[in-house]
């Protein structure tokens, strides 16, 4: 089994950047192949990784829920009809490969096929030296793992007071989903360290270490403009940086 890195944050602190860069740094390092979930309903992970996303596993959740015996072929259960169509999620990049959880949203019962969905993850997740999950702040798709060790866990906030709570709550989050979480560290994105300084008394009371500032980086916006992948930023990218720097301290 692969270890788990996990991104968690409050909407707009920048958790698809940070693990776009941490793909980024294990493809750089050949630290492969890498398993990339996108398991926030709002990320773009594939447009920073330079993806096309076909479909998500909610998109053919919801598309299930809506079928009918009738629209199933003879002879396959629900079961194995999805786990066909789940190879379709599944995008092939090299070195890497990329899933997007999508909104569980629409008509009908999601329990069972929620089961399903989280079964189709474990079974993958096996196959990779790394996974690397960008989540939303509720990590909801996390609590549904049956394998729930997290070797890393990063916490994104901006530097902000506001922001370091937010880090506490979803810090705090993680024992109540009894998800098994190695290292858990907190990264403050578009700050400095005159701000970390500042804030030290919020960063001690959050219980997380902060491993590193990631500074305002304009070739991030360069870059989202014109579509570009991160895997294309530059060595001298203040982010890019940063993060590899980050990685570096923490990875065996």
């Amino acid at each position: 089994m692969g270890d788990t890195i996990a991104v968690a944050g409050k909407g707009g602190t920048g958790k698809t950047t940070v693990s776009s860069l941490i793909v980024s740094k294990l493809l750089a390092d050949d630290r492969t192949p890498i398993l990339a979930v996108d398991a926030d309903p709002n990320a773009n992970l594939n447009e920073w990784l330079g993806v096309e996303i076909v479909s998500t596993l909610g998109d053919l959740q919801a598309d299930l829920v809506q079928k009918s015996r009738e629209e199933i072929p003879a002879g396959m259960d629900k079961r194995r009809f999805l786990h066909y169509h789940m190879q379709t999620c599944l995008a092939e990049e090299s070195g890497f490969d990329l899933i997007a959880m999508g909104r569980s949203e629409g008509p009908g019962c999601y329990c069972h096929v929620n089961d399903i969905l989280r079964d189709f993850l474990e079974e993958l997740t096996p196959n990779y030296r790394y996974v690397v999950m960008d989540n939303e702040a509720g990590m909801e798709h996390m609590s549904r793992r049956t394998a729930r060790d997290v070797q890393i866990l990063f916490v994104v906030s901006d530097g902000s007071p506001i922001g370091i709570r937010a880090a506490k709550r979803i810090n705090e989050l993680r024992e109540s989903l009894e998800i098994n979480v190695e290292q858990a560290y907190l990264l403050l994105n578009r700050a400095t360290e005159e701000i970390a300084e500042a804030l030290k008394d919020e960063i001690a009371e959050s219980g997380l270490e902060l491993l590193a500032t990631i500074p305002t980086d304009a070739n991030l916006t360069e870059f989202s403009l014109q579509r570009r992948p991160l895997m294309e930023l530059a060595d001298d990218s203040p982010a890019k940086a940063a993060v590899y720097g980050a990685l570096e301290r923490v990875l065996i």
